[in-house]
């Protein structure tokens, strides 16, 4: 059979009109999800919830949460610079100021854990029986025994600063042959801690699930300033219009659902929970 040209461009338009087609259905198959950045504390992402909560996120709100991990002073700089468009911190202070300096329009608590102070098995300054964790930290300094700050200005940092100030001690006098300051996040710093066999301050989260435990044991807890609460801020879309608002509400309605409650409740190491969720209480 012998083809016309008429025939001829008439397949090559079929030929296109499917191209065209393939296209779209692929273009349509590969339909990105919403996509926003957070910046979130390295306690937070050390524990590993992060691991449960963004796949979730992800099924329900077709929402991809991108995470910035930096300390809680950094998260808040980057809010204030509109790098991102929410942050999830835990320093109760240095939020409220953020608030106040209209870096954002609201804090909403979310979960909370505490804070807990680590030592060698030996014990050598004995804290295990300190009544309270000024008490503890005294007995840390009468006994010059290593002890192994974040120094990073992270809100575990910011936590601790204030507990030698609560002990009457200022960390910055504090001597170097004893006080060390990694200036590290806080798997990192645990790490430093295990090596020089040191005192250190963690959330139990990010203790609870590392590994490179050696002679340390978690000594001191229990005592209500160690109370450590995590709160969620959308950044103020009024000083930067270009952040997403929207998406950010989005992610903060989830985090105060149901789903969220479950899963965070449910997020348990060796039988341990990690987090408590907190949110509308």
């Amino acid at each position: 059979m012998t083809l016309t040209f008429a025939d001829k461009m008439r397949g090559k338009s079929l030929r296109g009109a499917a191209l065209a087609l393939t296209f779209s259905v692929m273009g349509a198959g590969a339909a990105f999800a919403d996509t926003m950045r957070m910046a979130v504390t390295t306690s937070f992402h050390n524990s590993g919830l992060s691991d449960v909560l963004l796949p979730q996120i992800k099924a329900d709100l077709d929402l991809e949460v991108q995470l910035l991990v930096v300390g809680t002073g950094q998260a808040l700089r980057l809010g204030q610079a509109g790098d991102v468009d929410a942050i999830l911190v835990h320093s109760k202070p240095a939020e409220e100021a953020f608030v106040a300096g209209g870096y954002g329009p609201h804090r909403t608590e979310i979960m909370y854990n505490d804070f807990v102070l680590i030592g060698p098995a030996a014990d050598p300054a004995a804290i295990k029986d300190a009544t309270d964790a000024a008490t503890a930290l005294d007995a840390i300094r009468a006994a010059e025994a290593p002890f192994v700050s974040r120094g990073d200005d992270s809100g575990t940092h910011k936590k601790e600063l204030s507990l030698w100030a609560n002990a009457d001690l200022d960390a910055t006098t504090l001597d170097v042959s004893w006080y060390k300051a990694a200036g590290a996040g806080m798997g990192a710093t645990l790490n430093t801690a295990s090596g020089m066999n040191a005192y250190v301050m963690s959330d139990r989260a990010s203790w609870l699930k590392f590994a490179n435990k050696g002679d340390l044991e978690l000594l001191f807890a229990g005592d209500p300033v160690l109370f450590n609460q995590y709160a969620y801020l959308p950044v103020s879309v009024t000083k930067h219009p270009h952040v997403k608002g929207d998406l950010a509400a989005k992610l903060e309605a989830w985090l105060v659902s149901d789903t969220a409650k479950e899963l965070i409740n449910g997020y348990r190491l060796n039988g341990e929970a990690l987090f408590t969720f907190n949110a509308a209480e």
